[in-house]
């Protein structure tokens, strides 16, 4: 068994994308300040305080998970849009896919009483067909201080490659203790699960995390921020969202309409009232993106 590595926030990317190669996961260190966290906590606690306790042991029944943070608050697109964060997603991705895609927002708090959750990959959100690739760039940011004590992340390291059914044993296990203000980082390959919380205080952590373009998202972006909320944010938020092609041919849509009233065939951009190209199905770019990859012309 190895142990959790935790790194600087201006830790070298190479290092950082191997180490989640191999590992599967990492800690960076203090990457957001007390001040970030206290107005962060002023835009989401009212929310996370509204939502009831899970109603089945994997999700958790003195666990709150509060989603749609897109919308609700802007230190969470802060976070979602954090440059060398996102450059690692991106880099880590990039060799299954043209583009990446937000895949999930959720606070998730363990109360005290918590116990552990089951050990999981969270690729099998989509179930056990994707263990040929990597699928997913997964952080947890830390609002509240993770300790052995109050339910920090439970991890195998280098489980990446093991078998879906494999018994993970408890000295196989290490926690992701990490400060407030540090991101746990980890790929949807490895095994890890929610610890138990048997300290006298909730764990409190943002879970955002990152998947193929052309796979479906387990949040569903469209309805939690619909085109009228979305034309307010950034174009590179709006694209993370999935206000964007997923690749060549996949996403686009026809505008509801009398005849000639909307074009046929734009990408879903043109729902946020941005000016695009028409009568095509794609980007020529991720066209010939794709014919490269086949090793044929298109």
């Amino acid at each position: 068994m190895s142990d959790l590595k935790h790194f600087a926030p201006d830790a070298d990317e190479g290092v950082l994308l191997q180490t989640l190669s191999e590992d599967g996961a990492f800690v960076l260190d203090d990457v957001v300040d007390t001040d970030f966290l206290a107005q962060l906590r002023s835009e989401t606690d009212p929310y996370m305080e509204t939502t009831d306790n899970g109603e089945d042991d994997f999700v958790g029944r003195q666990t709150t998970r509060t989603g749609g943070l897109i919308s609700r608050s802007a230190q969470c697109r802060a976070l979602i849009t954090h440059p060398f964060v996102l450059k690692l997603a991106n880099k880590f991705l990039h060799p299954y896919c043209e583009r990446i895609q937000l895949h999930l927002t959720q606070i998730i708090r363990l109360r005290p009483g918590q116990g552990t959750q089951p050990i999981h990959r969270d690729r099998w959100a989509g179930g056990t067909h994707l263990a040929h690739l990597q699928p997913q760039f997964n952080t947890i940011w830390a609002v509240t201080d993770f300790t052995a004590e109050n339910g920090a992340t439970n991890l195998a390291p280098g489980s990446v490659d093991w078998p879906d059914d494999v018994k993970i044993k408890p000295e196989q296990i290490v926690q992701a203790e990490m400060r407030a203000g540090s991101v746990f980082v980890y790929s949807g390959c490895v095994f890890h699960g929610g610890g138990e919380n048997r300290s006298s205080s909730d764990r409190i952590g943002i879970n955002l995390t990152y998947t193929l373009g052309w796979l479906r998202q387990e949040e569903n972006q469209y309805l939690s921020t619909p085109p009228e909320l979305a034309k307010t944010f950034t174009p590179e938020l709006q694209e993370l969202m999935g206000y964007a092609m997923g690749q060549y041919a996949l996403g686009y849509y026809t505008p509801p309409g009398a005849p000639g009233e909307a074009p046929d065939l734009v990408p879903p951009q043109y729902a946020l009232g941005h000016e695009t190209s028409t009568n095509t199905i794609g980007d020529a770019g991720d066209l010939e993106a794709t014919a490269q990859a086949a090793g044929r012309s298109l």
